[in-house]
């Protein structure tokens, strides 16, 4: 579904809203700090931005809590089970949370992806949100990130690190690949006239009755419970394709493959006559980085790119999430862009970007860090908008006040209000979510409200006016 804003936008207020008014699958990214937040210092440029740094629970949270419980068993379930673990400060952070996330699945495309940056003061409960609200299969690493050296914290090992929870697709291995380490690297300790190479095995675990399991050069596989494993796919085959053996991809046979590499002395005898492959260190394109990243060090008080935001990440730890999991010109969305570090990290690599903050602060900072990241190519500035966006992907409904016959039959003239019974007459046609809150005209944001609810409510939300009576 294509976007119904424009790159570049940044919205101040609540990013709920917004997201909701935004069309279905359009957003291929969400990357997201998700700290509670903390007040920026004075005399930095992020003085003056709005933040949040305690969590009590307020009426309309409860009411939205029982909305998620109709909508969203699953993801009411794990707030209920925080709330008796942690305490009602965790379980209203959670459904702040959960509204929100739902809305950004929503917005996702298929193939989409989001990162949930944490502390592990509440990693674990947004886990278990996330997987309630995304499923578990969409779950692909919870991601350490190393962010300061060595700390001591009294009574308890030092925390050094916070949490990516990534959901989503696989990422693009070739645009997060990292130079091997000195110790991977020093595995290549034999050379012939190509260079540098390690000899690896060419067999697999089991064993098969195929061709895989049949002998080669007086050697059988079967016979130590395994059988071959010859590179016919992967970074290795095409290097091996485009260097040595030009028709090496083509061949099917395993047998065949392994004369081929042994003509272009490629495989290596040991001692009792096992084979075994050359790996070349210049063939090797780089590794893609394990869960635990210990290698982008944290904004420090002389970097260039600091901002005075507490919770700032630096333009590197960014880069690599939109390497791993966008191509160019896709759609990134931050819907706490805050310090705007997303969103430039997005302009730098060619990406269409959005980002929504509570603080009008974060447009400046957008603008500011933008233009001197571009230096002397042309910046704009981005497009300062605090009313959502109209969705344009629910075709042309027709006016909401047409639902008043089918509502009142399935409400059975009960106002959704009240809950008391009245004649036709005096029902109203409602909106759920109202157009000015991101609500659309679509049935499944309707409802009936006896006149009295319905001047009570305005343009309330419903948990919002629920909480006021």
């Amino acid at each position: 579904m294509s976007a119904n804003f424009a790159s570049g936008t940044v919205w101040t207020g609540d990013n709920l809203p917004v997201m909701r008014g935004m069309n279905d699958a359009c957003i291929d990214l969400t990357p997201f700090n998700s700290n509670r937040d903390y007040a920026a210092p004075i005399g930095s440029e992020a003085a003056g931005a709005a933040f949040k740094d305690t969590w009590t629970l307020s009426d309309v949270d409860v009411h939205e809590h029982g909305e998620l419980a109709d909508r969203h068993p699953a993801a009411y379930s794990v707030i209920e089970a925080a709330r008796q673990a942690h305490g009602k400060s965790m379980q209203s952070y959670l459904i702040m949370m959960a509204v929100r996330l739902l809305e950004m699945r929503r917005v996702l495309k298929a193939d989409g992806s989001i990162y949930l940056h944490c502390d592990d003061a509440a990693g674990h409960w947004l886990r278990a949100l996330m997987d309630a609200v995304f499923g578990v299969a969409a779950f692909r690493n919870e991601i350490v990130w190393k962010r300061i050296g060595n700390h001591n914290d009294a009574g308890r090992f030092g925390r050094t690190g916070d949490r990516l929870l990534f959901y989503g697709s696989d990422i693009e291995r070739g645009g997060v690949r990292v130079p091997l380490s000195e110790s991977n690297a020093a595995k290549y300790r034999r050379t012939d006239n190509r260079g540098r190479y390690q000899d690896t095995d060419l067999t697999g675990p089991k064993t098969t009755e195929g061709e895989a399991g049949q002998p080669w050069r007086g050697w059988n596989p079967t016979d130590i419970g395994r059988c071959w494993s010859v590179p016919k796919t992967g970074d290795y085959a095409a290097w091996i394709a485009e260097n040595i053996i030009p028709d090496y991809l083509a061949e099917e046979s395993i047998l065949a493959r392994l004369d081929m590499l042994d003509a272009a002395d490629m495989i290596v005898f040991t001692a009792n006559g096992t084979p075994r492959l050359k790996r070349y260190l210049h063939a090797n394109p780089g590794q893609v980085p394990p869960d635990v990243w210990t290698d982008i060090p944290p904004v420090n008080s002389q970097a260039k790119e600091r901002t005075g935001f507490p919770t700032q990440k630096p333009l590197a730890l960014l880069e690599r999430v939109i390497l791993a999991s966008t191509k160019p010109d896709d759609m990134i969305l931050d819907p706490f862009c805050g310090c705007a570090t997303a969103l430039v990290a997005a302009d730098r690599l060619s990406r269409r970007w959005v980002g929504i903050d509570l603080s009008a602060l974060a447009v400046k900072l957008v603008d500011d860090r933008i233009a001197g990241d571009r230096g002397s190519m042309p910046w704009g500035g981005a497009l300062a908008l605090t009313a959502p966006p109209a969705r344009t992907d629910l075709g042309d409904l027709p006016n909401y006040r047409t639902h008043r016959h089918r509502l009142y039959g399935e409400q059975e003239g009960v106002c959704a209000g009240c809950e008391t019974h009245f004649p036709f007459r005096v029902m109203d046609v409602d909106h759920m979510l109202p157009r000015s809150r991101g609500g659309t005209d679509h049935p499944d944001n309707l409802q009936l409200l006896c006149s009295g609810c319905n001047r009570s409510k305005g343009g309330k939300t419903m948990a919002e006016w629920r909480a006021t009576q």
